[in-house]
């Protein structure tokens, strides 16, 4: 029988220290034990930055390869955003998913399934003339991996980072990089925000619907940083609901928060400014929740982005809480296998 666990964790800008923050050395003494912890077969990770090895070369995940060091995640099949523009990683929050299953196809996503929106600002730079309309292109990729998990189906695992309900530049808006010179700047910058993480959630749900259209029984989990909770529109676009589609032959269609099996006072992994959250998920298509047998949290030490960040300048900490699901392959017809009884039969 086949059994995994699939995690995700956004560890937030690990790579070079920063000039008022702790070192490497000192966050992996801090995200190590998490990761060990999690004891995942699948592991997708968010904000994972590259480094260069020398002026001129391409960038490369050094800091990742330095916290998996001593770990089972070392030798795991890797796969991770690429540059469009260079062909190596990006130098800030890529994407990366880590793997014990061979990975049988891999790939990246960024405007392949829906362009970019033509979008015309309605706010012009002081003093300045109305801007051309521009595209909107999404801030990162999706990453998709088909997993030869030893079962008649691959496991599909998409990671997502989407981006957060910040409001996005806007020419001529702010007087610094912290302050706006107008509300109804900052309302369009909100607004252009939101639509790209929209369009990224319809991209994603888009790529959904193409795994189901080759196999209507797909093992598809989507995992990763969604910035939105379960009732918020990315979460809604990318699990699809019965009620909203009102047909009842798309229910097997729909992908499912494994995060609902926990109580509301356990289910958070992000706490702003006193606020808990649950951000980060692992949504299952119906095939793969007969499978889901557990899920877990790890948010005991999980510190206020807000709060803890200006009290603690630099902190090796993430604020965003691993989450791991664990799975394992139903037994086949004819009975149980954990070693209970046959049902009584009616």
């Amino acid at each position: 029988m086949t059994g995994f666990r699939i995690a995700t964790f956004n560890v937030e800008n690990l790579g070079d220290s920063a000039p008022d923050g702790v070192g490497l050395e000192e966050r992996i003494r801090v995200l190590r034990p998490q990761l060990l912890r999690l004891r995942a077969d699948v592991l997708c990770l968010q904000e994972v930055d590259g480094q260069r090895p020398q002026q001129g070369a391409g960038r490369r995940l050094d800091a990742l390869d330095a916290l998996l060091d001593g770990t089972p995640y070392r030798d795991f099949s890797r796969f991770s955003t690429v540059s469009r523009s260079r062909g190596d990683v990006r130098d800030k929050h890529n994407l990366v998913i880590l793997s014990r299953f061979a990975m049988s196809s891999r790939r990246q996503l960024l405007h392949d399934l829906v362009a970019p929106p033509r979008y015309r600002p309605v706010c012009p730079p002081q003093g300045g003339e109305p801007q051309d309309s521009r595209a909107l292109e999404w801030d990162r990729p999706i990453l998709h991996v088909a997993l030869d998990i030893g079962a008649a189906r691959p496991l599909h695992v998409v990671g997502v980072h989407l981006r957060a309900p910040r409001a996005a530049f806007v020419a001529g808006a702010k007087a610094d990089s912290h302050t706006w010179r107008s509300m109804a700047g900052w309302a369009e910058g909100f607004f252009i925000a939101a639509v790209k993480r929209a369009g990224q959630a319809l991209e994603t749900r888009l790529l959904v619907d193409s795994l189901f259209d080759a196999d209507p029984d797909a093992l598809v989990c989507v995992c990763g940083d969604f910035n939105a909770d379960l009732h918020e529109t990315p979460l809604r676009t990318i699990c699809g609901d019965g009620e909203d589609a009102g047909n009842p032959f798309l229910a097997a269609r729909t992908l499912v928060p494994v995060a609902r099996s926990l109580a509301d006072s356990r289910r958070f992994s992000v706490v702003h400014h006193g606020r808990p959250q649950m951000l980060d998920h692992l949504l299952v298509s119906r095939p793969l929740l007969g499978w889901y047998r557990s899920v877990e949290i790890h948010n005991e030490a999980l510190g206020d982005e807000l709060v803890t960040a200006h009290a603690v300048r630099g902190s090796p900490e993430s604020f965003h809480a691993p989450v791991v699901a664990g799975f394992e392959e139903p037994a086949a017809a004819g009975g149980w296998d954990d070693g209970r009884d046959e049902p009584a039969r009616r």
